[in-house]
């Protein structure tokens, strides 16, 4: 029989700073002395050697040195298939992509098999046949390891001839063959991805009938496609992952299938502002410009951090959606935005950035967070402006004195002369969103007691940070109900909440 040469394809050489030359035929690698390793075994033996030499195994994810990474290493080690559980925005589908760096970096295929066939071990019809006829001049490619991840979003509308396979009747009539001729069947994206790692994400939004269809795949390697008996042994690393909010509001992971991954790991948030920090300064994508343009106070940082590990305790959002990173990131991209946008406003080259610029990222909030029953009728922005006060109080407990809930009326206190400046004042303190620096700067220093009370506790705090904490603590104030605060087109007003009963205005 004569087999059509489908070795035209571009090639790609190995590289020549690991030893191996440009081989191009079976012959060749075959005198080289090459050993097939099944991918699970690359995963495994590279993996052995970055822990052995002391190299960072999953670059660039922050906060699972501790918890996640050993689980995904030891199910690695182990040769798992391995399902990722966790909530949105907590690095799963990043997990998946790095695994491609424990790959040896090329592989070496028969040239035109639609299924990566290992030129040592062929199992397709077309590979057997290729090799059988032209013996060690059979024509190899090779496969770089950025080309062996395929990955599908599970959602309802997925077949089985999609991800599995289907006879073609187009090809059966170009090649004028009946449909009794498995030459006519079109693989899926499963077959295609053999020697490869394949991602599932968001797995129990997959059919059960088509998570059925996976059983033989992941547990003997072999597949079916419309009666077509193909004892294919695909070499494959399946990686899954999955929402548990999944499980109740859209459909689950059905048991026999569960049963056959080897490791489920669940991943989490950042457990503290600081990691939190490193994630979303990686993540967030800012414009050189703005770093030029936007001078961003530390504590700004950590209120934007802490805004978010508000929103997952918030009683007004739903804690089983979760709250993902994404919300930090586009949440700082926003922040500095609306400063920028002042800067260019005003025609400044610097600014430095306000608690006011805050209200710039309630679209980044409102688009992330579900909402519970509670939550919808107070409102998206409502909620929104919440997380902001609630993520001021909690780190004003860090840097200044606590202020008690019930205090006796002699009793003095280090905020007493802020209140009483307020009290004395016959209109609001207006602060407007679009304000040059210098008028900012100028109202804020109007206010001397603000300086007495971060003279006393924060000494240390950075001249360019000053003016950001001198608002922080207005902001505060304002959450313990010793000043309000009122928020209208142009900016911000703060007042004493009785005085102006008490005067009569």
């Amino acid at each position: 029989m004569k087999i059509t040469d489908r070795s035209k394809q571009a090639t790609v050489p190995a590289p020549s700073e690991r030893g191996t030359e440009r081989l191009s035929t079976l012959g060749e690698l075959k005198a080289k002395g090459y050993q097939s390793k099944s991918i699970k075994d690359e995963l495994r033996d590279n993996l052995i050697t970055k822990i052995k030499n002391k190299e960072t195994t999953f670059e660039g994810v922050h906060g699972y040195e501790n918890t996640v990474i050993p689980e995904l290493e030891r199910a690695i080690l182990s040769r798992h298939n391995i399902n990722l559980l966790g909530l949105r925005g907590q690095a799963k589908t990043r997990l998946a992509r790095l695994m491609l760096n424990l790959l040896d970096e090329y592989i070496p295929v028969v040239a035109g098999s639609e299924i990566n066939d290992d030129p040592l071990k062929p199992i397709s019809r077309y590979a057997v046949e290729l090799i059988k006829d032209k013996g060690d001049n059979t024509p190899i490619t090779w496969l770089h390891r950025s080309e062996r991840f395929a990955e599908k979003l599970a959602t309802p509308d997925v077949t089985v001839a999609d991800i599995i396979g289907d006879v073609d009747p187009i090809k059966a009539a170009n090649l004028k063959l009946s449909y009794a001729d498995d030459r006519v069947i079109h693989y899926g994206m499963i077959p295609r991805a053999n020697r490869c790692i394949f991602v599932i994400n968001e797995l129990p939004d997959l059919q059960a009938r088509i998570q059925v269809a996976l059983f033989n795949i992941l547990q003997e390697g072999d597949i079916q496609i419309r009666g077509f008996k193909l004892r294919l042994p695909l070499d494959m690393q399946f990686l899954f992952t999955a929402n548990p909010e999944d499980y109740t509001n859209r459909g689950s992971i059905v048991t026999p299938l569960k049963d056959r991954i080897g490791s489920q790991i669940l991943t989490h948030y950042p457990a503290d502002i600081e990691t939190a920090r490193r994630i979303t300064q990686q993540e967030a994508k800012i414009v050189e410009g703005q770093n030029k343009t936007v001078i961003v106070p530390d504590l700004a940082r950590d209120l934007l951090e802490q805004i978010v590990f508000e929103a997952r305790e918030s009683e007004f959002i739903d804690a089983k959606s979760g709250v993902s990173a994404r919300l930090s990131i586009t949440a700082l991209e926003n922040l500095l935005s609306t400063a920028e946008r002042r800067a260019l406003i005003n025609g400044d080259d610097r600014t430095t950035l306000r608690l006011s610029d805050f209200v710039g990222i309630i679209p980044a909030i409102t688009g992330k967070v579900e909402l519970v029953y509670e939550g919808e009728q107070e409102g998206a922005a409502a909620v929104a402006y919440n997380l902001i006060g609630e993520a001021v109080k909690s780190l004003f407990e860090d840097l200044f004195p606590k202020i008690g809930k019930l205090q006796k009326q002699e009793e003095e206190s280090p905020y007493d002369d802020i209140v009483s400046w307020f009290f004395n004042l016959k209109e609001g303190f207006e602060l407007l969103d679009e304000l040059r620096d210098k008028e900012y700067e100028a109202l804020l220093n109007g206010i001397s007691p603000l300086d007495d009370l971060i003279t006393e506790f924060q000494p240390n705090i950075a001249k360019e940070d000053a003016y950001f904490v001198k608002e922080f603590v207005l902001w505060a104030l304002v959450e313990y109900k010793l000043l309000s605060k009122h928020r209208f087109t142009e900016g911000i007003q703060f007042k004493d909440p009785y005085g102006s009963f008490i005067s009569g205005i």
